[in-house]
């Protein structure tokens, strides 16, 4: 009896870790062209003694250097970003975050506010895929999932990617176990450059109000926030696509000044901040380059450092340390990026 029950232990471990081992296998590596899949896993390999976290999409993680917010002010910052994160992903991004470390301020980018339903499974993956499992983590699932989508395929991967034997190439095998950084603290750097042209003028809507589902995780946020004592910052990105109407500013606006936050339209300080689309954006206006994200993380770092009273911690010797090896990382990655643009 004794021998069989061995037997079965055995046989159900053997059967796990190759199950596993399948999953790590077939699971997308997101290390070739889509690395935006890639970033939210970075997170967790990180050392958990943030100033300032920002919370959202691509208006974000393309547009905030840490790496600036740290060399100009000591602010240590670090950026939980995804392609179109959907507000109520970035809310349960913020009751995860908080089991790990408690920052000082949230940054969250409202841009989100125009969705109030569920979009893709492709972006929901990019986002949910790559967060450890934890009930924040099953809530935003169940928040983000189309028609089509089931729990139980975010549970156990496995079953959503089975079909994945014929795509399988050297990039599965070469990051099985472990995948190159492809940010800087959240930051996705870009050096190429191409001008705003042509921007698209925008299209009127029927309805200009954001919707109820919006605003139910935009309250969630601001309850979390005071609870643990943590500031809410609300900002727009300073892209000019896609357009962000006068009257969702002021419903943010209103917003903001009702709950006693902070908002920032950076669109309306591009001057300020030095912004040159001519050379500031690689994708004619929609995100910043290097150069842009570097002159709005100045701007940006110093309001942070002015208005909300973070320290300046260059002089921590652990967070030094730390931060010298990547900003060595971030000058060899631009260096890199600037040559391979001039061949």
């Amino acid at each position: 009896m004794r021998k069989r029950l061995i037997g079965i232990t055995v046989s159900f471990i053997v059967a796990a870790v190759g199950l596993w081992f399948l999953q790590k296998l077939l699971m997308p590596k997101y290390m070739d062209d889509i690395v935006e899949g890639a970033m939210i896993a970075e997170y967790y390999d990180e050392e958990k003694n943030h100033d300032v976290i920002f919370i959202g999409d691509c208006e974000l993680y393309e547009n905030i250097s840490p790496a600036v917010l740290w060399k100009e002010y000591g602010i240590n910052s670090y950026i939980r970003g995804s392609a179109q994160q959907l507000i109520w992903q970035s809310y349960y991004l913020m009751e995860e975050t908080l089991q790990y470390e408690k920052p000082k301020v949230f940054v969250f980018n409202v841009l989100a506010m125009k969705y109030n339903s569920p979009q893709s499974e492709a972006y929901n993956r990019m986002t949910l895929d790559g967060m450890k499992m934890s009930a924040a983590k099953i809530k935003s699932v169940q928040a983000s999932m189309t028609e089509e989508e089931d729990l139980i395929d975010y549970i156990f991967p496995i079953l959503r990617y089975h079909s994945r034997f014929d795509e399988l190439g050297k990039i599965d095998i070469n990051y099985l176990f472990k995948k190159d950084k492809v940010t800087f603290n959240g930051y996705y750097m870009r050096v190429d450059v191409k001008p705003a042209q042509n921007i698209p003028e925008a299209k009127p809507l029927g309805d200009y109000n954001f919707g109820d589902t919006a605003y139910f995780y935009l309250d969630k946020m601001v309850e979390l926030c005071e609870k643990n004592n943590v500031e809410l910052i609300l900002v727009k990105a300073p892209s000019l696509y896609p357009h962000w109407y006068d009257e969702w500013d002021k419903q943010m606006s209103e917003y903001a000044l009702d709950h006693n936050l902070k908002y920032y339209n950076f669109l309306n300080s591009t001057d300020d901040i030095g912004l040159d689309f001519a050379k500031d954006t690689y994708d004619s206006g929609l995100h910043l380059n290097l150069t842009g994200a570097e002159k709005l993380s100045t701007y940006f770092g110093n309001i942070l450092s002015t208005e909300c009273d973070l320290p300046d911690r260059r002089n921590d010797k652990k967070l030094k340390e730390i931060w010298e090896e990547k900003l060595k990382a971030y000058d060899d990655e631009k260096n890199r990026q600037y040559a391979e643009n001039e061949k």
